[in-house]
C-alpha cells in the first residue's frame, strides 16, 4: 500500500513544477511510510525526488526504523551535537542533486526548525507551497481507510452513550469531558485522539471552539459535545447538542432548524457536486429561517488522518466531491452570550451518493 503511495506522489511530482518534497513527522508522512516518527526537538525529513530512492535524515537513535520501510531509502544519521546536523543535511541534498532546485513544503506541518537545516543543506533552493500536491495524496479515501474511520465513528458514538446517563445538573463541563476521554479510551480510542472533546453548555455553547471549564450545567442549558476517536491512525469528528432539563422553546427550535440544516448538508453530497452546493445547501435552511447571521463558519471540512483536511465545505470552493472524498456536516447556530446548537455527522462520497458514517440520533435528546 506505501509503495504505491510513493508511486503515486513522485507521479505528481513529475507533472508539477516540483524536483522535490520533503515531510517532517505528522499524517503525511504516516501516510508514505505507515511509519510513526516524533516530532521532537531533533529534526527528522524524509527527502522525496522522482526517479530517485528517498532520503531520511534522522537522529542515530532511530537509524532503526530505516529498516522498517516498505521500499528502499537512504538513511543518513546524525549525532546528539546539533553542531553536526547542517552536514547530513547536506548530504541528503546533494544525494539528490537538490541544491538550486523547487523542493516543495508543507507549511502546516513543517518547522523553522526542520526548514533552517534544509536550507543550510541546499541554500539555493527555493522552498514553493506543496500543500495541493500533498492533499491530492490523500484526499480520496480508499476501503481500508474508509473502514478505519467507520471503526473511529462507532467507539466515538459508543463512548458518548456511556457518558449520556452519567450526566447530571451541576456536574461541570470539565467533569463531563473528563468522563468521555475515559470512556473514549475503554472503548477502543487510541490514546493520541484528534482533539480534545468540546463540552460547552448555556453561553459557553455559543462559542463554536469553547474549552470545557468549571461551569456547572443548569437546567435550561443547551449541552454542545464535539468529539472524536482515533483507530489505526484515522479520526472521527462529531457533534451533538442536548437539553440539560427542560430548554426554552425557542432553543428546540433552533435544534430543529440545525437538524435540517445538517440533513440537508448531507442531502446534498453526491459526486459531481461542488463543496459549495453543500455549504450553500445547509445554510439555506438557517438562513430562511432567520437565523442566517448566527451561523458564523463553514458548513464542514475534510477529515481522515487529520481532524481538518480537504476538501472544505465552503461557499467559495467549487471543487468538486468524488468517491473516496471524506468530510464533516455541521452547521450551528450561536445566540452569543445564551446558548449554541451544533450537529456534526462524518460523510464519505460513495460511486453513486454519500453515506454518513455516523448514525447516532441527531434529535434533542435530554441530558441530566
Amino acid at each position: 500500500m506505501t509503495r504505491s503511495r510513493l508511486d503515486r506522489l513522485t507521479a505528481s511530482l513529475l507533472n508539477s513544477n516540483l524536483d522535490a518534497v520533503i515531510l517532517n513527522p505528522g499524517p503525511t508522512l504516516k501516510y508514505l511510510t505507515g511509519i510513526n516518527f516524533h516530532l521532537m526537538e531533533r529534526p527528522v525529513v524524509l527527502f522525496v525526488s522522482p526517479g530517485k530512492d528517498p532520503v531520511l535524515v534522522l537522529p542515530e537513535l532511530e537509524l532503526p526504523k530505516v529498516d522498517l520501510f516498505p521500499y528502499k531509502v537512504q538513511g543518513i544519521a546524525y549525532g546528539e551535537n546539533p553542531s553536526g546536523w547542517d552536514d547530513a543535511f547536506r548530504k541528503a541534498a546533494q544525494a539528490l542533486g537538490l541544491d538550486a532546485k523547487r523542493i516543495g513544503v508543507e507549511p502546516r506541518q513543517l518547522r523553522l526548525l526542520e526548514f533552517r537545516h534544509v536550507k543550510a543543506g541546499a541554500p539555493e533552493a527555493d522552498f514553493p507551497d506543496a500543500t495541493d500536491v500533498l492533499a491530492e495524496l490523500r484526499l480520496r479515501k480508499d476501503k481500508a481507510e474508509v473502514d478505519a474511520m467507520r471503526r473511529a465513528v462507532k467507539i466515538a458514538q459508543d463512548a458518548l452513550e456511556a457518558v449520556i446517563p452519567q450526566i447530571k445538573v451541576g456536574m461541570t463541563e470539565r467533569e463531563v469531558a473528563s468522563e468521555l476521554v475515559m470512556q473514549l479510551l475503554k472503548h477502543g480510542s487510541e490514546s493520541e485522539m484528534p482533539f480534545a472533546p468540546i463540552v460547552s453548555a448555556g453561553p459557553n455553547s455559543a462559542n463554536p471552539h469553547a474549552s470545557p471549564t468549571d461551569r456547572k450545567l443548569q437546567t435550561g442549558d443547551l449541552l454542545v459535545v464535539d468529539w472524536g476517536a482515533a483507530y489505526d491512525g484515522y479520526i472521527s469528528d462529531l457533534t451533538r447538542t442536548f437539553a440539560v432539563g427542560e430548554v426554552d422553546e425557542e432553543y428546540k427550535m433552533i435544534h430543529r432548524i440545525v437538524q435540517d440544516a445538517n440533513a440537508a448538508g448531507r442531502a446534498a453530497a453526491k459526486p459531481g457536486v461542488p463543496c459549495a452546493d453543500v455549504d450553500k445547501a445547509a445554510r439555506d435552511v438557517i438562513e430562511k429561517a432567520g437565523y442566517g447571521k448566527f451561523f458564523t463558519h463553514r458548513t464542514g471540512h475534510g477529515i481522515g488522518m487529520e481532524g481538518h483536511e480537504a476538501p472544505y465545505m465552503r461557499g467559495d470552493n467549487m471543487q468538486v466531491l468524488e468517491p473516496g472524498m471524506a468530510f464533516t456536516v455541521e452547521p450551528g447556530i450561536y445566540l452569543l452570550g445564551r446558548n449554541g446548537v451544533r450537529i456534526e455527522d462524518n460523510m464519505v462520497i460513495s460511486e453513486s451518493g454519500a453515506e454518513s458514517l455516523s448514525d447516532m440520533s441527531r434529535e434533542i435528546r435530554v441530558a441530566g
